[in-house]
C-alpha cells in the first residue's frame, strides 16, 4: 500500500459509508477543507455499485476528476450483514482432540433480554459434523505437553474439502501462549487444501477464553471469501475509474487499515460504519468545545448509541454481532432495530410495535413509492408534516398520500386518527432509543443530563429534540452534515490496530520483567504492522494497556500501563472499578489477564473550513404545516447552507439540507456555531 503521506500531495480524499438504505459519500479538499457530499440508494446485490455511483455524484458536484483523488476511505457492513443474515461461507473448525463441542457448549449465561424458559440456543455457524480434531496440546505456560498429530491435520483438510466447505478456522488450546501448533497446522492445511480460506486464532484473537476465541476465528474465516471478493471488485472498479489511490477500510475499533490487512482479518470490520460515525461525532463535538456527548446514529434500519466521556471513545472486547460474541476490540456501543425504515404493526393482542424489522432500501418506506405498503417511522414523519416532500437536493420526491395510506393501516385497528397513530409510532421509536441510551449511561454510572446529545444519520436530527426531552437533556448538537457523518468520520480516523497477549498473573506478585518483555514483543508486532502499512516513523503512536480484574471476576477493565508499579496500577484499577460499578473491593487480589498494545498511524488531516455569513431571515425558504399535539402550525423552513455563524431562531421549525432534515421542537432555540454545528438548546 502506498504511504498515507502520499495523500498529502493530492488534493482530494473520498470517504464512502454504505448503509442499509443509503450510501453516503463525502469528498474533501485536503488543502482548503472544502467538502462536498452525496447520497444515493444502496445496492444490496452489489454494494460496490452504489460506492462508484455516489463517488461520481460527489465529483460532479465538486466539478473535479477522479484522478484528483489521493485517498479512498470506506466503511462497510459487508461482514456484518453476512453474519446477521446467516449468509457466511460454509466453514469448518480444527481444534484439539476432545474439544469438538466447544461452539455447541458456549457459555451458560443467557442474552440480556431473554429468559431461561423462552430462550432457544441459536444454531452455531459451524455444526459439530464440521468440527475436526487433532491430538496435541500446548500448556497454559506455553510448553508443549503433547506433539501435534500432523496426520490428523491432513485428514481434516481432506475431510473439509470432501464436505464442500470454503473456509477453515484453526483454534488450539493456549495458542496465545505458544502459536507453534497453529502455525504448523496452517502450513499443512495450505499444502493439502490450497483453495480454502484459512484463519488461525493467533492471527485473530490471541487471548484467553476458548469459546470466544473459537467463535471469533470461525466468524473471521466464514466471511473471508465474500469480503475478499468484495474488496477485489471494489479495487477493480476504482482502477477502471482511473483512481490509483490507496483503499483504507474502517475497523470496529474506530481506526482504518489497508485492504491487505482487512483481507486477513475481515471480522475487524464488523462495526465498521457505526464506528466511523462515532469518530466523526467526536471530531465535530470537539470543534464545538464539547467533550461529553451521547451519540445517536439513526439510519434506515438501526440506531447505534455510544457515550463519550472526556473526549475518549471507549473500546470493549465483549461486543456481539447478532447472537454471537465477537471479542475483538470495538467501539463500545449499543445497537437496536430502530430507524427511519422501521416497520410499525398492530399485533394480534392489539399492541402497536415499531421495529426491529425494517423496509430497508428495497422497497423502503411507503412514501418512497417503490412498492412499500407498511407504515414506517419515515411515513409517520411525513403524515405529521415534519419531513419535506423533496429530499436529496430534489432528486427524491416523497408521496404523502402513500404515507397516509400506510399509517391508516395502523390507525384504523387502534381506533385512532392519522395524526394520533403517527405520534404513537414516533413515541415508541423514541422510547426504544431512550432505553438503549440508558444502557450506556445510567447503567454505567453516568447521568445523561450531564451530556450533549449528538443525533446524526439520515433520521437522527428528526428525533434529537424528542429524545433529549425524554432524558432531561437540554442541549443537542446537530453536525454540519449529519446524514453523511459516518462517511465524514472516516476523514477523521487514523490507521489503528491492537496487539494482545494473555498472561494471567496476580498483580501483587507479577513477574514485571516478563510483562515488560511481553509488551516489548507486542510493540515489535506493532512495528511490523506499521511497516506493512508504510507509516512514517514520525506518525507512529503506541499505547500500553493492561486488562485487569479482581480475582474470580468474569470480565476485565482496561487500565493504561504507565509504569510497571503494582501499587499505582492497583489504585488505577480500583478507581476505574469504582467509576463503573460504584464500589471497589479492598483486600481482594487483582489479576493482570491480558496485555494490549494500541498502535495508531496518524494520517494527514484536511484544513478546517471557514465560518460563513448569513442571518436566519436570509435562510427561510418557505413554510410547512406541522401537526403538533395541540394544534397545526405553519412552521418556517430554513435552508441550512444559508445559515451563517451566530444565526439563531426558535422552534418549531424545520432545517433542510442535502443529507438530512432537522426538526427544531417547541421550546427549543437553534444557533449556528462557528464550527458549523447547529446547537439546539431548551429553556
Amino acid at each position: 500500500m502506498p504511504s498515507p503521506d502520499a495523500a498529502a500531495g493530492s488534493p482530494l480524499i473520498v470517504a464512502v459509508d454504505i448503509g442499509g438504505t443509503f450510501t453516503d459519500i463525502t469528498l474533501q479538499d485536503i488543502a482548503t477543507g472544502e467538502a462536498w457530499t452525496a447520497k444515493t440508494p444502496s445496492t444490496p446485490r452489489d454494494p460496490s455499485e452504489a460506492f462508484i455511483t455516489g463517488m461520481h455524484l460527489a465529483l460532479a458536484t465538486a466539478r473535479r476528476d477522479a484522478q484528483d483523488i489521493g485517498r479512498v476511505l470506506h466503511g462497510t457492513t459487508v461482514a456484518t450483514n453476512l453474519i446477521l443474515e446467516g449468509r457466511t461461507a460454509p466453514t469448518a473448525l480444527l481444534t484439539n482432540a476432545g474439544f469438538r463441542h466447544v461452539l455447541e457448549i458456549g457459555r451458560a449465561d443467557l442474552p440480556r433480554r431473554d429468559n431461561l424458559w423462552a430462550w432457544v440456543k441459536p444454531r452455531r455457524p459451524v455444526p459439530p459434523a464440521l468440527v475436526f480434531e487433532a491430538a496435541g496440546r500446548i500448556g497454559a505456560d506455553g510448553t508443549e505437553l503433547a506433539p501435534l498429530d500432523e496426520a490428523a491435520v491432513r485428514e481434516a483438510a481432506r475431510a473439509a474439502l470432501a464436505a464442500g466447505v470454503a473456509a477453515l478456522a484453526v483454534c488450539f488450546l493456549h495458542a496465545f501462549a505458544n502459536p507453534a501448533h497453529e502455525r504448523r497446522a496452517l502450513a499443512i492445511l495450505a499444502e493439502e487444501a490450497p483453495g480454502l480460506a484459512l484463519s488461525a486464532s493467533v492471527d485473530v484473537l490471541p487471548v484467553v477464553r476458548e469459546y470466544e476465541r473459537s467463535m471469533a476465528t470461525v466468524l473471521n474465516a466464514a466471511v473471508m471469501p465474500a469480503v475478499s471478493t468484495y474488496i477485489a471488485r471494489l479495487e477493480s472498479r476504482l482502477a477502471e475509474a482511473g483512481i490509483a489511490a490507496p483503499l483504507l477500510l474502517m475497523k470496529s475499533n474506530g481506526g482504518v487499515a489497508g485492504a491487505g490487512s482487512i483481507r486477513r482479518a475481515p471480522a475487524q470490520t464488523a462495526l465498521s460504519g457505526p464506528a466511523a460515525g462515532v469518530v466523526g461525532a467526536r471530531a465535530v463535538a470537539a470543534a464545538a468545545g464539547v467533550a461529553n456527548l451521547i451519540t445517536v446514529d439513526i439510519g434506515g434500519t438501526s440506531a447505534d448509541i455510544c457515550l463519550i466521556a472526556g473526549g475518549e471513545i471507549g473500546l470493549t472486547q465483549t461486543g456481539r454481532v447478532g447472537p454471537w460474541p465477537l471479542s475483538l476490540p470495538m467501539v463500545d456501543m449499543v445497537t437496536i432495530g430502530a430507524g427511519g425504515g422501521s416497520l410499525a404493526r398492530v399485533g394480534a393482542d392489539g399492541a402497536l410495535t415499531v421495529g426491529p424489522r425494517s423496509a430497508g432500501a428495497e422497497p423502503g418506506p411507503a412514501c418512497y413509492g417503490r412498492g412499500g405498503t407498511q407504515a414506517t417511522v419515515t411515513d409517520a414523519h411525513v403524515v405529521l408534516g415534519q419531513l419535506p416532500l423533496s429530499l436529496l437536493g430534489g432528486r427524491m420526491a416523497l408521496d404523502a398520500a402513500l404515507a397516509e395510506a400506510a399509517v391508516r393501516g395502523v390507525a384504523e385497528p387502534l381506533g385512532l386518527d392519522l395524526a394520533q397513530a403517527a405520534r404513537g409510532i414516533l413515541a415508541i421509536a423514541d422510547n426504544n432509543m431512550v432505553g438503549a441510551i440508558r444502557v450506556v449511561s445510567v447503567e454505567r454510572g453516568h447521568d445523561p443530563r450531564d451530556f450533549t446529545l449528538v443525533p446524526f444519520g439520515g433520521a437522527g436530527p428528526l428525533h434529537g429534540c424528542a429524545i433529549a426531552e425524554l432524558l432531561g437533556i437540554t442541549r443537542v448538537l446537530v453536525p454540519p452534515s449529519p446524514g453523511v457523518l459516518c462517511a465524514q468520520g472516516l476523514l477523521a480516523a487514523d490507521l489503528k490496530a491492537e496487539f494482545t497477549r494473555s498472561v494471567a498473573q496476580p498483580l501483587e506478585s507479577a513477574d514485571l520483567a516478563r510483562l515488560e518483555q511481553a509488551f516489548d514483543d507486542l510493540e515489535q508486532d506493532a512495528a511490523a504492522w506499521f511497516d506493512r502499512e508504510t507509516v512514517p516513523p514520525a506518525d507512529r503512536r503506541v499505547e500500553r494497556v493492561a486488562l485487569m480484574r479482581y480475582e474470580e471476576q468474569g470480565h476485565e477493565l482496561a487500565i493504561p500501563w504507565r509504569v510497571a508499579d503494582p501499587a499505582a496500577l492497583g489504585e488505577a484499577f480500583a478507581t476505574a472499578h469504582r467509576g463503573l460499578y460504584g464500589f471497589d473491593l479492598p483486600g481482594v487480589a487483582i489479576e493482570v489477564v491480558t496485555l494490549r498494545v494500541e498502535a495508531s498511524g496518524l494520517l494527514p488531516a484536511p484544513a478546517p473550513t471557514e465560518p460563513r455569513g448569513g442571518t436566519a431571515a436570509d435562510a427561510v425558504i418557505g413554510r410547512q404545516r406541522i401537526l403538533l399535539r395541540d394544534a397545526a402550525v405553519d412552521a418556517p423552513v430554513y435552508e441550512r447552507a444559508r445559515l451563517g455563524t451566530g444565526a439563531s431562531f426558535a422552534g418549531p421549525a424545520i432545517v433542510t439540507q442535502l443529507d438530512a432534515t432537522t426538526l427544531v421542537g417547541v421550546g427549543w432555540t437553534a444557533r449556528m456555531d462557528a464550527s458549523g454545528a447547529l446547537m439546539l438548546e431548551r429553556g
